[in-house]
């Protein structure tokens, strides 16, 4: 029997809205969305478990083996469309066959914003924790087996949500639905434990936030990153 189930695998970098666009997905009626399954795997194949906030119980409360959750990422759910929430960056030592069988899309964001928001919460950060680099090294890989590396940038989700989702889910064979546009006010039973730490806009939020244009104050220790990621950024978004 053919596998009819749809899998979206989005692969971000933090800070791009991508629990945004996982709280949008939960509201489809033919969708079942899973947050991050393979952070436990990237904690522990990194050093990133030393400083990232609540590593502990994410380590102890999540399966620690990639190859098995990409198993159960390959299982059959009650839901025909699957939606995988990913960080680009978590993808270490796994075998990326799997890839063939889903439909890979790429969330990217202007790095200088992404930046001062990360180092909030990771100070100092580098390119590994961020995930440009990583992002750049799938769209090569995904265009080397033939796929077509569908890159999405936040920017244009927030400009215009109606516009940019049904674009987007004609480009991976999905109707539009309008409950994507919003959803109740909190945290949503899929949620991933690390919530408390980097999900408190999202939960405030019934939609989309707006997009607006601020100034930022960007701290110099971070222009070296911040060249490096621009660089990146260009290349993903065609800007070069």
């Amino acid at each position: 029997m053919t596998d009819q189930t749809k899998r979206i695998c989005l692969w971000s970098g933090p800070r791009n809205v991508s629990t945004a666009l996982m709280y949008s997905f939960a509201q489809r009626s033919d969708t079942k969305v899973f947050d991050e399954p393979l952070y436990a795997h990237y904690l522990r194949h990194s050093d990133a478990h030393e400083y990232h906030p609540g590593a502990e119980d994410i380590l102890a409360t999540m399966e620690n083996d990639g190859e098995k959750v990409i198993e159960t990422m390959m299982a059959n759910y009650e839901k025909p469309v699957l939606f995988f929430k990913h960080m680009t960056h978590h993808l270490l030592d796994i075998n990326l066959d799997f890839l063939s069988d889903c439909t890979n899309v790429i969330l990217t964001r202007e790095p200088r914003a992404m930046l001062v928001s990360f180092d909030k919460v990771i100070p100092n950060p580098t390119m590994q924790d961020v995930g440009y680099e990583a992002h750049l090294k799938l769209k090569e890989h995904l265009e080397g087996i033939g796929q077509r590396a569908i890159v999405l940038d936040s920017k244009e989700i927030l400009m215009n949500p109606r516009q940019a989702l049904s674009r987007f889910c004609g480009e991976i064979g999905i109707p539009f639905e309008e409950s994507m546009l919003s959803w109740e006010v909190g945290p949503i039973p899929e949620d991933g434990i690390w919530a408390e730490y980097w999900y408190a806009n999202v939960h405030k939020s019934n939609g989309f936030q707006l997009y607006v244009e601020r100034e930022i104050d960007f701290p110099e220790r971070l222009e070296p990153l911040l060249e490096e990621c621009q660089k990146i950024y260009q290349k993903l978004v065609n800007r070069e």
